[in-house]
């Protein structure tokens, strides 16, 4: 029997620069520093001009995050 897969991953890699920030108010976080945020906003840069998102609340992985900047307010609008 032979499988043929070929698997074709976008992946982001540690340091990678990506056109993506996120602001908000640390509510907690765990030993592995993944963190519960409140009052999010996103700014990410796309093809088709700057997308500014805003939670309520969200949970962010820690193999997501590449710097944290304590008072960081995120990009100017």
């Amino acid at each position: 029997m032979v499988v043929n897969t070929t698997t074709s991953v976008s992946q982001l890699l540690p340091l990678q620069p990506s056109d993506k920030e996120i602001a908000g108010t640390l509510l907690g976080l765990d030993d592995f520093v993944n963190m519960v945020l409140d009052d999010v906003t996103e700014f990410e840069i796309t093809p088709e001009g700057r997308r500014i998102t805003k939670f309520d609340m969200i949970l962010l992985n820690r193999n997501n995050t590449t710097m944290l900047v304590p008072g960081g307010e995120g990009p100017k609008v």
